[in-house]
């Protein structure tokens, strides 16, 4: 069955389970076509990169407390300051 959204159409793929997947570090849906999607980003925003990182750790930060998965979304606030930090350390 496919499912058509903004344009680009599904082939079943919203049904697939994630579990025992790594939602956190590798969410599937962020790997498409063998790029990472922040490897992505970081090509694109170039010297920005770091600013979009701590907007993300802010975001994480923030919503945490209004959603029932609020350990994941401090893990991925964890997730874009390890980003972060390796940045810096990586300069």
């Amino acid at each position: 069955m496919s499912k058509t959204v903004y344009g680009h159409t599904n082939f079943g793929t919203e049904n697939q389970s994630n579990e025992g997947k790594d939602m956190v570090n590798h969410p599937p849906h962020y790997n498409e076509g063998g790029l990472e999607c922040i490897d992505y980003i970081r090509q694109q925003l170039g010297s920005q990169f770091p600013s979009y990182l701590e907007g993300s750790i802010i975001k994480y930060i923030h919503r945490h407390k209004y959603k029932d998965a609020n350990i994941q979304d401090l893990e991925k606030a964890r997730w874009y300051l390890n980003k972060l930090i390796d940045y810096y350390e990586n300069m």
